[in-house]
């Protein structure tokens, strides 16, 4: 009886280990003064991720290294696994990603929409991706705007990942 439980046993052990397994760093690329990019930073730290911030002063150049589409450019830009993160791409999106290995230049969420990762308490008129600090006019109040992931295919274009 035990001789036909052992593949089952080494099946499930196997499977075990492969979920365990540690999540790829991910470098973030940000402006030098970008808070929002700071706290999407913990987000993504807070769900598992080993981040190292890289504040750069020309980021259209990081953005033209990693063959960011203008159109979907956005603050930060991130690299993990292999592929690009443009935005504030929830983490759970990018763990699916990774899972999922599907043929793709990244993973993009164009533009700052407000309760995005990181943008959960941002100030609407900060054009360079602020958040709110004490003493502003936020109150703490969370604001949120529908949003989606793309997924950015090997030949530039996109399809919805996820909506949020």
């Amino acid at each position: 009886m035990l001789n036909r439980r052992w593949p089952l046993l080494l099946l499930l052990i196997g499977a075990a280990a492969s979920a365990a397994e540690p999540l790829p760093a991910v470098t973030l690329y940000s402006p030098k003064v970008c808070l929002a990019c700071i706290d999407y930073a913990e987000h993504l730290r807070t769900n598992g991720f080993t981040v190292t911030v890289k504040a750069d002063e020309d980021m259209a150049v990081v953005k033209r290294r990693l063959k960011v589409p203008k159109s979907l450019q956005a603050e930060p830009s991130a690299t993990v696994g292999g592929y690009f993160v443009e935005g504030h791409v929830p983490a759970e999106d990018i763990k699916e990603l990774l899972r999922d290995k599907r043929p793709a230049r990244g993973l993009a969420v164009p533009g700052l929409p407000l309760g995005a990762p990181g943008r959960e308490f941002s100030s609407p008129t900060c054009d360079t991706a602020c958040t709110m600090l004490d003493g502003d006019t936020g109150q703490g109040r969370v604001r949120r705007e529908l949003y989606d992931t793309l997924l950015v295919k090997p030949d530039g274009d996109t399809s919805i990942w996820a909506r949020h």
